[in-house]
């Protein structure tokens, strides 16, 4: 099994969600009503069936984690051993063990409360066992919060691992921090590890995969190991040591001869030979990395002889490698891929499995029946043949030269017709007859086609010349033609005037100072444009003066008015009411007042407010801004909710579905 199997566990719900889940289900797949009246059979039943439906929910539930999750001791030895080292083989099972028993639990409570709902004499005490049972089971899978978090945690972090197969053809890569091991990988696969110049950028097993020889491998990409007691080592480290000790691969074991990772070369042939009982029993490849800063020759005698005592062990591979240049990096893969097979070739063949093929197979090897030796026979036109040379001027030609002296690929054209085997050598080239529904195509060639065509051509270019296509009126080869496209360009028409008045009909109306502009904003782009404004700035001026002189005037006309006005009322409060009577034939002319865009009847003479009301009882126009910023900061969250006002109290879902959908019809609202 393979860690990408590992990867389908489903989430495990906290203690709290997991309750939730299961009480709602339970309350919308059971009866909701129930009455006291009902016989007490029946009473029974309806709250027995509601405890045995929340225990089989509970059981199916915890059933399928335990189910999902994988027991240590059945996986293999690489997988546990990784599990073991990531998340600690023991708080594991115990976590599964502590639900496995609390499922236990919950069917001892269903059974005990089932035995005494049946006992139950009134709609009262059952629904009170009822809930004794469900309480009870509510407290058995609170307990096992903590048990739920950490299997949720173990099924985040195995999502995360890379999809591992122990049983797959693998190159393994290790060695000390910093020696090039992600960057090897980068180069053979797709894989994008990170690579950075300092120690312990990998921090965990990464996976890459090429293709050798038509087959698939896996390279895994280990964390760096430093030489100290297994003891002393952390989890990252133990992730390479797992890997070394459990999975059948060939060992790329890295040494960076530079000495840039950081560690010494004798520090490093220290560590090949603390860790080489992992190596037992599997091809194992030494790679010199870095050959680009310093090779084996470089070295001094006694780290060359350090180096040389682990490449001449027996079975042991050597390859000087620079995954900066690309030197010797297909070599290394090569020579891995290699090792890995002739040593999975050998253990086949050492083990029994070859016995039981063998025995099935027999060769049979032919025994002469007489002394005479029979030679194998060749024929002497087969002997006396020459070998091709391309020297030979005597030798034929090919296909190929005559290629070479027309011109070469794209130029020349192979003549398939040449080794026709016809009775005249003539009738080679000759163009074959084209038949049609029995008949030959060129009988119905006309042979003056090209003379016709040029008279066509000639009579075109004279009506061209004479102006007889530059009519504005459109040629219409027959009347439904010409009314087809009459008809076109009516509905064409009648589309654009409809869509103009439902334009003029939706237009936005924009403000008055929208398209106000100073004299001085538009003189200055004109004159940026290289335009000259003199002309425009006098006729504003000129214009300016003109309505001035017409304001001024009219507010003298009013000021006269308003005094004649107010000497008429004198007048007319002197003289009494005989004066106020109304006189028929004497009817004052009815004028027609303005309206504005809304509706609304202008005044003829509208008095303007003696004062700002938005200002009143503010002390400045300071005070009063601010207390505009206030007002629009406390609508803000009524804005947000979508609400009209202080006083909208409306709450637009008032029945989730999910609460209120299924069969409850009536009884209490409390879906537990």
């Amino acid at each position: 099994m393979s860690t990408s199997g590992l990867k389908a566990i489903a989430p495990v719900p906290k203690a709290s969600d997991f309750l939730d889940i299961v009480l709602s289900k339970t309350q919308r797949k059971t009866p909701t009503v129930i009455h006291k009246n009902f016989k007490i059979s029946r009473i029974r039943n309806f709250y027995m069936r509601k405890v045995k439906f929340t225990q089989d929910s509970f059981d199916e539930k915890l059933g399928a984690i335990l189910e999902e999750f994988p027991i240590i001791d059945d996986l293999h030895p690489f997988l546990s051993s990784l599990l073991n080292v990531l998340y600690d083989k023991n708080h594991y099972k115990l976590a599964l063990g502590q639900l496995r028993t609390a499922r236990h639990l919950i069917d001892q409570v269903a059974k005990d409360y089932v035995r005494l709902l049946k006992f139950g004499d009134s709609l009262y005490r059952c629904k009170q066992l009822k809930r004794a049972a469900l309480g009870r089971m509510a407290t058995i899978m609170r307990r096992q919060n903590e048990a739920l978090e950490f299997l949720e945690e173990v099924r985040k972090h195995i999502s995360r691992l890379p999809a591992i197969d122990p049983t797959a053809r693998t190159l393994l890569i290790c060695g000390y921090p910093n020696v090039g091991k992600s960057s090897f990988i980068n180069k053979v696969t797709r894989a994008d590890v990170d690579v950075q110049p300092y120690a312990f950028t990998t921090k965990s097993l990464f996976v890459g995969h090429l293709d050798h020889r038509y087959m698939r491998w896996q390279v895994i990409d280990t964390p760096g190991i430093l030489d100290h007691p297994l003891e002393e080592m952390n989890n990252i480290e133990m992730q390479s040591i797992t890997a070394l000790a459990h999975l059948k691969a060939c060992i790329l074991y890295f040494m960076d001869l530079s000495e840039q990772c950081g560690y010494s070369v004798e520090a490093q042939c220290q560590l090949f030979h603390s860790i080489k009982p992992l190596f037992a029993n599997k091809p194992c490849v030494l790679v010199l990395n870095k050959a680009d800063v310093a090779r084996l020759d470089d070295l001094a005698p006694e780290r060359r002889a350090m180096v040389e005592e682990i490449i001449n062990a027996e079975g042991m591979r050597h390859v000087q490698v620079s995954c900066y240049t690309d030197e010797g990096v297909m070599t290394l893969k090569t020579t891995a891929c290699d090792a890995l097979l002739e040593h999975r070739v050998d253990a086949k063949l050492k083990g029994n499995k070859v016995n039981a093929i063998l025995n099935r197979l027999h060769v049979a090897q032919p025994k002469p029946r007489d002394d005479v030796v029979r030679a194998p026979f060749i024929p002497e036109a087969v002997k006396e043949r020459k070998k091709f040379d391309k020297n030979d001027p005597n030798r034929p030609r090919l296909e190929r030269d005559i290629e070479l002296e027309e011109g070469g690929a794209g130029v020349y054209n192979i003549n398939l017709k040449k080794k026709y085997m016809l009775a005249n050598e003539e009738w080679k080239n000759d163009i074959m007859p084209e038949i049609m529904d029995g008949k030959n195509i060129a009988d119905f060639i006309d042979p003056d086609i090209l003379e016709k065509l040029d008279a066509l051509e000639r009579e075109e270019e004279k009506l061209q010349a004479e102006g007889f296509y530059d009519s504005e009126s459109d040629m219409f080869d027959s009347e439904d033609e010409r009314e087809a496209v009459e008809a076109k360009a009516s509905r064409e028409k009648k589309l654009i005037s409809q869509n103009t008045k439902k334009a003029m009909k939706n237009r936005a109306l924009l403000p008055r100072t929208a398209g106000l502009r100073t004299l001085s904003e538009l003189t200055t782009e004109m004159t940026k444009a290289g335009l000259d404004p003199s002309r425009i700035q006098e006729r504003a001026e000129m214009l300016a003066k003109i309505q001035g002189a017409k304001r001024k005037r009219e507010r003298e006309r009013e000021e006269a008015e308003a005094e004649a006005e107010m000497e008429v009322d004198e007048d007319m409060e002197q003289d009494g009411e005989g004066e106020w009577m109304d006189v028929d034939g004497d009817e004052a002319p009815k004028l027609k007042r303005a309206k504005a865009n809304s509706g609304a009847v202008i005044a003829k003479n509208a008095r303007q407010p003696r004062s700002n009301r938005q200002l009143a009882g503010m002390r400045d126009e300071a005070q009063a801004s601010k207390a505009v910023k206030l007002r629009n900061l406390g609508q803000r969250e009524r804005n947000m909710h979508a609400r009209a006002g202080e006083s909208d109290r409306a709450i637009k879902v008032k029945m989730p579905k999910h609460l209120f959908a299924g069969k409850r019809k009536m009884g209490k609202t409390d879906r537990r």
